[in-house]
């Protein structure tokens, strides 16, 4: 985890804190002072009605009881009407022991002696980890056999044609009914059976205990009147299967999210593989846009080229003799077509300086020789139109074939 997403975290549980303290501190600091005045009232209208007992001894008597309270002591029991009820026989003492390794510690009971205080060290350094291991086991076992029973719910359902992500979310709500129906609901009206309390009484007490928070202020089978040795011991095995069944939902509650967290991570590795593939996309369109407008750099002027060598006029383009000859079907006579500058437009007159001492000259690699200064043409000169040639002209003399 950051150090920021840790901090972040720590805020949000202070300030969680401090909004819980407040709404506690208004709910409950008038009931403590109305309690704390009608203490006084009622202490003054007891000296009142004993002038012979003195205020520091009343202020003594009362803390003496307080102190014998916080040990066990029933104030309404005496040595005459119930001197067999104990606060330590066999069944409260197991459900001592099951308060300490299931870490509800109520804190009605607690140990007066130094050698009980030493024991309990070494018991709940034992005794909570082994806890842990059964509970983990039985939250298995048991959310294992509730999610058995509502997978032929979901079967039925999917017979019914009904969409599979609707079954899940069924699934689901049906676990979170089935267990509060067992380990919330049902006990809360046994003990507002047994116990005598009322439904807000008997939740609350049901909802403190599976969460391990116990106060102390409810605690079943603590009454002198429930003289039942089997009552506490039952109920220190409801508190073990609802909190195997808490565990079983907070374990799920943890899958869902990991599950969530993986799920958003590769939802946001596609986004942001589709926005980079968005982004190149934009980029390359906005370049083939902005590329042609950019003006094209200027190209410079070639020099004109030197008149090619092996030509008898310098508007010719020297015919290779390796060239091969096309034969083609004669085509029919066509129009006389405009003079060009094409290389070939004398063909007859190319082809009569060709001749056996130009041949061989060519394959020496000689030149043929130039016409004299005075007899060339000069390059500005206008160049003589083309004669066409029909198919019918008879060949010139001294031409080769």
């Amino acid at each position: 985890m950051r150090s920021t997403t840790l901090l972040a975290l720590l805020a949000v549980v202070l300030l969680y804190l401090v909004s819980g303290a407040l709404v506690f501190q208004a709910l409950e600091q008038p009931h403590e002072q109305q309690a704390q005045r009608e203490l006084g009232e009622v202490r003054e209208k007891f000296l009142r009605a004993h002038p012979c007992v003195s205020d520091q001894d009343l202020g003594l008597f009362i803390k003496e009881v307080a102190d014998a309270l916080g040990g066990g002591a029933n104030p309404d029991t005496n040595s005459t009407s119930n001197s067999n009820h104990s606060a330590w026989d066999l069944g409260s003492a197991f459900f001592f022991s099951g308060t300490i390794i299931t870490t509800i510690g109520y804190g009605n009971a607690a140990l007066r002696t130094d050698a009980g205080r030493l024991f309990c060290i070494f018991y709940a350094l034992v005794g909570i980890p082994l806890f842990g291991i059964l509970l983990a086991g039985v939250g298995d076992r048991l959310g294992s056999s509730l999610r058995r029973g509502i997978g032929h719910i979901e079967a039925i359902f999917l017979k019914w044609h009904v969409p599979p992500e609707l079954v899940r979310i069924l699934s689901a709500v049906l676990f979170l009914l089935i267990g509060c129906l067992l380990f919330v609901l049902t006990p809360t009206f046994v003990f507002c059976y047994v116990e005598g309390w009322s439904k807000l009484e008997a939740i609350y007490f049901v909802v403190v205990t599976l969460t391990t928070v116990g106060f102390g202020d409810y605690v079943a089978g603590a009454s002198p009147n429930q003289n039942s040795a089997a009552y506490q011991p039952l109920v220190w095995f409801w508190i073990l299967l609802g909190l195997a069944y808490f565990a079983s939902v907070l374990t799920t509650i943890g899958n869902w999210l990991r599950v969530v967290s993986r799920r958003t991570r590769a939802e946001v590795g596609g986004l942001t593989a589709q926005a980079a593939s968005w982004t190149g996309t934009v980029t390359a369109r906005v370049t083939q846009r902005v590329g042609p407008t950019a003006p094209p750099p200027q190209e410079k002027e070639r020099p004109p080229l030197p008149p090619p060598p092996c030509s008898a006029q310098p508007a010719s383009r020297p015919l290779s003799p390796a060239a091969p000859e096309k034969t083609e079907p004669p085509s029919p006579p066509t129009p006389p077509t405009p003079p060009t500058a094409s290389a070939l437009d004398y063909p007859s007159e190319n082809l009569a300086f060709i001749d056996e001492s130009s041949d061989t000259q060519s394959e020496r690699g000689c030149a043929l020789p130039r016409a004299p200064r005075g007899s060339r043409r000069p390059l500005n000169t206008p160049r003589k139109p083309a004669r066409p040639r029909g198919p019918g002209r008879p060949r010139e003399k001294g031409v080769p074939a």
